[in-house]
């Protein structure tokens, strides 16, 4: 009769091995100490033993209380969880819950890499993967959740921005209505979305602001937007265009859907700028912010950034303090001869 666990070693340190459900499993114990692998043999097979009395737990277990956590809490990128939970069935659907282990996931990701997926949306599909596994040990179905691999090196943040003549160039390159929406980008530094579900009744001419909503923002926190005389022109352009009906802001007019698709694509290339997103508005305005002058404080409050991250993340730095350091290094070193 096979025996329900084994202890050996590889080099001076020792591994545990242990049958369930028709399959072995290895685990190294992280110690030269046979004593230590001896109590990790002895807690994973009480682990095992524990499943039976719960009941099996599996990826779908698992998975389905994921989405369960994402519509509870109402967020927005459900459509995202869910994409990212096929990619992980696709692998370990129907597997047991214990059956998933350090070195299974790190076959996973070695998989995914092998079929052309980004390191970073590996990233976050294990990261989906892990917390799958705490929502099942906090609702007591899992003991314990398995060691996570090392997360894979991520290639650096976007860096970019729109020169003003680099944005004027991919301006004439667009439909009208497009450039409404790539001006109140640029001057605003909102995100695309937000920018489409604009409502006319978040337009407060009388105030001389534009409101956004916290149903509406990503972060779920409101922000008011001055209009200043770029946005003022947008807003005039498209009361103007408005059909009877229309309750947003920007629409694709007489755009085809086809030719609006294509059309910011088709600009950027135009402009030899390939590549470039709309969502690099956002950055540019940040950065513009800054060298106007205004702080980071207010910067961050009218872009709707929460923390000042985007600042390290992207290296905005109000140049003119660089230049003055510049200028106070060389006062400093002439002083010195």
């Amino acid at each position: 009769m096979a025996t329900p666990g084994r202890i050996y070693q590889r080099g001076t340190i020792y591994y545990v091995a242990y049958r369930w459900d028709g399959r072995e499993y290895r685990e190294s114990a992280r110690s030269t100490d046979r004593a230590v692998a001896e109590r990790l043999l002895v807690q994973r097979l009480r682990e095992r033993a524990g499943d039976s009395l719960r009941g099996t737990v599996t990826f779908d277990t698992l998975a389905a209380g994921y989405l369960d956590d994402y519509r509870l809490r109402r967020l927005r990128t459900l459509t995202t969880a869910r994409g990212r939970v096929a990619n992980l069935r696709a692998v370990f659907g129907g597997w047991r819950a214990t059956a998933i282990t350090t070195e299974t996931i790190r076959t996973y990701q070695r998989r995914r890499r092998a079929a052309g997926a980004a390191a970073a949306t590996v990233n976050r599909e294990t990261s989906a993967l892990s917390r799958m596994f705490r929502l099942g040990v906090q609702a007591g179905r899992l003991p314990r959740r398995p060691v996570f691999p090392v997360r894979l090196p991520e290639r650096g943040p976007r860096q970019g921005f729109f020169e003003h003549v680099e944005y004027e160039a991919v301006r004439r390159a667009l439909p009208a209505a497009y450039q409404d929406v790539l001006d109140f980008a640029y001057y605003s530094g909102w995100r695309k979305r937000e920018i489409l579900d604009l409502r006319w009744t978040d337009v407060d001419e009388a105030g001389g602001v534009v409101r956004l909503s916290p149903a509406r923002s990503k972060t779920r926190v409101g922000r008011v937007l001055p209009i200043t005389a770029p946005i003022a022109a947008v807003v005039a352009r498209r009361r103007v265009r408005r059909r009877a009906g229309d309750l947003r802001v920007f629409t694709r007019d007489e755009t085809t859907v086809r030719a609006w698709r294509r059309a910011w694509p088709r600009a950027c290339r135009q402009a030899g700028v390939p590549g470039r997103l709309l969502h690099d508005c956002r950055r540019t305005a940040a950065r513009n912010l800054v060298r106007a002058g205004v702080s980071e404080g207010i910067a961050m409050v009218l872009t709707g950034h929460k923390t000042r991250a985007v600042f390290d993340r992207y290296c905005i730095v109000n140049e003119a303090d660089l230049h003055q350091a510049g200028a106070q290094l060389v006062a400093y070193l002439e002083g010195r001869r």
